[in-house]
């Protein structure tokens, strides 16, 4: 009861200095007076709640005692969770991590709290509380890492969502952290898994790895599409559900290993994948959201298809595939970014379309549409377009627009810490060193060798017209 008496002690000192008394204090604080007469005198613990209420009668900031609180009554008193749980949740709110860290280090000591944790982690996730969830799956996860459990494989699944963000090595520290742990999941969970890794290796063009997990998710979800729609099953009311339509996963697989073709140079097997996932007659789902998401897929496939045969050296599709991208504002990054990599591949000459796009490419360059696009893939293929436009200039000589976009593109992928293209930058650019402006050649510099320059954080694209 330390923590109540040292609570205590702060209200009574208050009481005297404001010269209240319980009764009047109880009623500003919205308590009974024989609750808070209970409390002040060590009969009762304090709820949370009334925690709550006293320490913004007093006019201290939410959640003032919730050290002492956690120190005396929970690591140093009993860990019953009516008072633990609510305190987790606040603390979350709060933002006091450390908080959220106390106290599940200390209650994980106790397996049986294992369950409790997880459903909490699961509810602050749903708030959008990610940093204070991850503690708890971690903890979870350590208590649980000899358990061999779904839960401990669904708490990596989340530990993996959370992790990324725009730093590619961290990405690929967390994909590969997880990846051993898919097969635990739930069949259905490994679908959606399988999916984001998928995604997020695609997003570091590890084409391999990218290939490898497609080629699972179309084979698991191609079994258990099967099974669902077999005559004289029946279905459980419980039974879960992926968070797409099942069809979803394997045209998913097709459209991801088309993207493993075109990017190795397989445009045939690339061209047959496109159209698999472009006629999903065979399905067999019903619903507004599957309607939705077979016309994505048929559309997707048309645009797709295009970028095949470009790739492949047919410019002929270049003129349908610009009035395509044009009307998809969603599909600009990508379609761009396909034509410039077949005009630099082919010696193109493309300036017609670049001026059509002008202001858009612009527009994208200095904030990246993510669109169907995850972030990591957004902020990826922004770098990849002005790498591939950079390309185009300076190998036509603009070496104005051909430089700046050269060094927007370093920057990029030195923000996302992509040391394979960043490479790719520094040996464009010695390559055409001697081409460089004295102002580019300090910005170079600049980069170079101190990341990005404080007086260097906005973009240095300037206008080209």
């Amino acid at each position: 009861m330390e923590a109540a008496l040292t609570i205590v002690t702060e209200l009574e000192e208050y009481l005297r200095k404001e010269s209240l008394t319980i009764s009047q204090f109880a009623k500003h604080a919205s308590l009974h007076s024989g609750t808070l007469s209970n409390i002040m005198r060590g009969r009762r613990p304090i709820a949370m709640q009334q925690l709550d209420r006293i320490t913004e009668a007093m006019g201290y900031p939410e959640g003032f005692f919730y050290e002492l609180f956690i120190n005396n009554y929970v690591i140093e008193g009993s860990a019953d969770w009516r008072r633990v749980g609510p305190l987790l949740l606040r603390c979350a709110e709060l933002g006091k991590l450390e908080g959220v860290r106390q106290i599940a280090q200390h209650i994980m000591d106790n397996l049986i709290y294992s369950p409790l944790l997880f459903d909490t982690a699961e509810e602050m996730f749903a708030a959008g509380q990610l940093e204070a969830a991850a503690i708890l799956y971690e903890c979870v996860a350590e208590g649980e890492r000899f358990q061999h459990s779904e839960r401990l494989a669904q708490c990596q699944f989340r530990l993996f969502t959370i992790a990324l963000g725009d730093d590619q090595d961290k990405n690929l520290w967390a994909a590969n952290r997880f990846e051993p742990y898919v097969e635990r999941l739930d069949e259905v969970d490994q679908l959606d898994a399988l999916k984001e890794l998928a995604n997020t290796y695609r997003s570091l063009q590890r084409w391999d790895k990218v290939d490898e997990l497609a080629e699972k998710m179309g084979h698991k979800a191609r079994i258990q599409y099967e099974m669902m729609h077999r005559p004289q099953r029946k279905v459980k009311e419980e039974e879960k559900k992926p968070s797409r339509p099942m069809f979803f996963y394997i045209a998913y697989s097709d459209l991801l290993r088309a993207n493993v073709c075109d990017e190795v140079g397989d445009y045939e097997q690339a061209l047959q994948y496109k159209q698999a996932y472009g006629n999903l007659s065979w399905v067999k789902e019903q619903g507004e959201e599957v309607d939705s998401w077979i016309k994505l897929f048929v559309e997707w496939s048309q645009a797709n298809i295009y970028i095949t045969k470009l790739l492949s050296g047919d410019i002929s599709v270049i003129s349908p595939y610009t009035a395509y991208i044009r009307d998809q504002r969603d599909e600009l990054v990508t379609g761009l970014l396909y034509i410039m990599k077949a005009a630099n591949k082919y010696h193109i000459n493309v300036d017609m379309t670049l001026r059509l796009f002008q202001q858009e490419i612009e527009e994208s360059i200095q904030n990246p549409l993510e669109g169907r696009y995850n972030r990591e893939m957004a902020l990826d293929r922004q770098a990849n377009l002005m790498l591939e436009l950079a390309k185009y200039f300076l190998f036509n000589k603009d070496y104005n627009r051909g430089f700046n976009l050269l060094l927007n593109s370093l920057k990029n992928y030195q923000q996302i810490n992509n040391e394979k293209y960043i490479i790719e930058c520094v040996t464009l650019f010695e390559r055409f060193r001697k081409s460089a402006a004295p102002e580019m050649q300090n910005l170079y510099k600049a980069l170079l060798l101190g990341g990005i320059a404080d007086e260097e954080e906005g973009n240095c694209i300037v206008n080209s017209n």
